[in-house]
């Protein structure tokens, strides 16, 4: 039988990001197994803190998570595992049991002399725009070079990541699998539940008036989503067409986030910017099926996740022409230049001036949000596996 080793250590009580695309692969990969098809066992390293006190039990919000296994040592230290090869190397592996396959889902593999190694890059940020990053992504750099030499298989989310992985880190296109991603929600079972329904607006987790209209934006609040470019958009429909909307911005800090609001306690409009922090799935649903436009103006992304869960809730979308955002997009956005302020106020007004526009943009994006499903993504992924073993 094929035993796959997962890591789950990316998953948190809030998952985002890394956590969403852990926790939603592992669940869909678990509905597939069966005895006679492969078996799945669940991975998780303690962090450093609960690892010095000895303490090396499972989070209570993995427990659902199939053939739970320790890892016996923190992320921290199992990098350097990655910088000494063979630093005991052969003592943490057993810790693995004996399955055929190791996923590392978080741009690192262990390099286990005897299962075969596959990791997930998701995109290149760190290489290409490393103004972008913090110096702890930075270090990526080094980790995930020595890991390639030792990979089998790299998962990635799109063609457009694929390509930069290719060209920046000169690997092998052959051993490359593209698996994207899928919302968190599924058109046939949010669009009409309590998730959009009116009593949701009540929650006293969310202050805000639902009866003004709003654009919305939902992410890390963090530069590479170019929110300068989005504020300074909204500061001019205000100013030029007196625009009645509001602008949501819902979303955890990220890094180098400090800017971003300064620029919106400058506004001659920040009473009507508003920030939320990390919201329940039902609440984010609510806004992106309420919102008049959803706007993601990002300078690269490695899927962008949020203009495929914007469409499956009928929320009309404009998004950057850059990297894996027209991939992911297809027709059923309208594409601006990120780095023309004009361009992403000019695609604003045209949707929420032209009623028939709008209509258009949100059949087409829910027509293209059919084409992924978290179903897909752990079916492709498997066969993957399998061909690898093969």
């Amino acid at each position: 039988m094929l035993r796959i080793a997962i890591d789950a250590t990316p998953i948190l009580p809030k998952p985002s990001g890394i956590g969403l695309y852990v926790a939603n692969l592992i669940q869909a990969l678990a509905a597939l197994q069966s005895p006679e098809n492969f078996e799945l066992e669940t991975i998780y390293q303690p962090g450093l803190k609960n690892w010095l006190r000895g303490n090396l039990s499972f989070p209570s919000y993995l427990a659902a998570y199939p053939n739970l296994r320790s890892f016996p040592v923190p992320v921290r230290l199992s990098n350097l595992l990655i910088q000494f090869p063979s630093l005991f190397l052969s003592t943490f592996e057993q810790s693995f049991g004996a399955p055929n396959i190791v996923h590392g889902t978080n741009y690192t593999v262990l390099p286990f002399q005897h299962t075969r190694r596959v990791m997930t890059i998701y995109d290149l940020t760190f290489v290409r725009y490393p103004e972008y990053a913090n110096s702890t992504v930075k270090a990526y750099v080094d980790r995930v070079q020595r890991c390639l030499q030792w990979t089998d298989l790299v998962f990635t989310i799109s063609e457009s990541s694929k390509q930069d992985i290719i060209k920046f880190l000169n690997f092998n296109p052959e051993k490359i699998v593209v698996t994207p991603l899928a919302s968190r929600y599924s058109a046939n079972e949010w669009v009409h539940q309590e998730s959009v329904d009116h009593s949701f607006s009540k929650s006293p987790s969310v202050s805000y008036d639902f009866s003004k209209p709003y654009i919305l934006f939902v992410s890390t609040i963090e530069p590479r989503k170019n929110l300068t470019h989005l504020i300074a958009a909204f500061d001019y429909l205000k100013h030029k067409y007196r625009l009645e909307h509001q602008l949501v911005l819902i979303g955890q800090k990220g890094w180098l986030y400090e800017k971003i609001f300064e620029q919106i306690e400058r506004s001659p409009h920040r009473e009507s910017i508003h920030h939320l922090s990390y919201l329940s799935d039902n609440l984010v649903a609510l806004f992106y099926s309420k919102a008049d436009v959803f706007v993601y103006p990002s300078h690269y992304e490695g899927f962008g996740l949020p203009v495929l869960e914007a469409m499956t809730l009928g929320a009309p979308v404009v998004t950057a022409n850059t990297s894996s955002l027209p991939e992911v997009a297809g027709d059923a956005a309208l594409l601006v230049d990120p780095n023309q302020v004009l361009d992403i106020a000019e695609a604003i007004l045209q949707v929420v001036s032209d009623r028939a526009f709008r209509s258009e943009l949100i059949a087409k994006g829910k027509a293209r949000s059919q084409q992924y499903s978290w179903q897909n993504t752990a079916q492709e992924t498997l066969k993957a596996y399998k061909l690898l073993v093969s």
